[in-house]
């Protein structure tokens, strides 16, 4: 197992299959193992890419699981490219934490909801436990980060109870204990439409497809897709990150889960980015870019491989 993992390193580059829409450019600074299929759910392959530390680690990696936004229904695993994270992730490798980014499916109506983004999502994290000693991963500390719907994504990875969500036969019994969430401008709840008010999804008639149905008649998935629901005091710690002058998901969404912890005394922590949009645009953002990727980076750090 050990030296396939060593073979993987070093041929990394030489992995053929690469999709036509990979970033080749970004992703030359990196090593990676790509097109790792994790599962295939009717005839649909779906992969992950993994970012490693360059240099071979001695003990076995913590790994955090990224998930992409898209509004749950577009985007791609690349997204830990953009600027939100990549300065985060290479924080993370450089401190000998891997990162697995992900494809999942997408909502259309009539086929796959958000509860097979979730599936998907949980069965990524399940064939990470699974294949832990030959990637030399280590099963006990895997965290789960994304933003926007990965936010959402992110954070139902590492809450909800795994037997909610059960996916593939071949992956049943390796659900892994999240050590930590890092969610950035995330939808925490489904039920609570009216934290949504003014925002891109104040109408309820964009969860059709999320939901599987007209939101009227989905109120139980609605429930069963919120986070916020899943949220107790032994739940892992949580950071969410939230710009002050998001209009796709209002930042209102994210305070409503921090209230929620307050009262129950959740391991949950808030970063308020001011003057910033959804994905942190903006001209003037306090705490800046750098500031708020180097937030993620040691809160991530602090509970996957803290300084002996």
């Amino acid at each position: 197992m050990r030296s396939l993992f060593v073979f993987l390193c070093l041929s990394a580059t030489c992995v053929a299959g690469t999709p036509a829409s990979s970033p080749e450019k970004e992703l030359a600074e990196f090593k990676t193992v790509k097109d790792i299929v994790f599962k295939t759910v009717d005839g649909q392959k779906l992969d992950m890419l993994l970012f490693l530390p360059k240099e071979r680690q001695s003990q076995p990696m913590p790994v955090m699981l990224y998930t992409h936004g898209g509004g749950w229904r577009g985007g791609n695993k690349y997204a830990v490219l953009k600027s939100s994270f990549v300065g985060t992730l290479r924080l993370l490798l450089e401190r000998g934490i891997a990162c697995a980014t992900i494809k999942y499916r997408l909502s259309r109506v009539g086929k796959a909801t958000a509860f097979d983004s979730v599936v998907d999502c949980k069965d990524a994290a399940r064939f990470l436990v699974k294949n832990a000693e030959l990637y030399h991963f280590d099963p006990e500390r895997i965290g789960v980060w994304g933003g926007s719907a990965g936010g959402h994504l992110s954070l139902m990875t590492g809450l909800a109870p795994g037997k909610l969500f059960a996916g593939d036969p071949s992956l049943e019994g390796f659900d892994p204990t999240i050590r930590c969430i890092a969610s950035y401008y995330p939808a925490t709840s489904f039920i609570r439409v009216d934290l949504l008010k003014g925002s891109a999804f104040e109408d309820a008639a964009k969860f059709t497809p999320i939901l599987g149905g007209p939101y009227e008649e989905k109120q139980e998935m609605a429930k069963l897709l919120s986070p916020v629901e899943y949220l107790t005091k032994s739940s892992p710690p949580v950071l969410i990150l939230h710009g002050d002058n998001d209009t796709v998901l209002p930042i209102a969404t994210s305070q409503y889960m921090l209230e929620v912890a307050e009262k129950i005394d959740a391991n949950v922590e808030m970063l308020v980015v001011k003057d910033g949009g959804h994905s942190f645009k903006g001209n003037n953002l306090q705490p800046t870019l750098p500031e708020i990727q180097q937030h993620a980076a040691q809160f991530i750090i602090r509970h996957l491989k803290p300084e002996p």
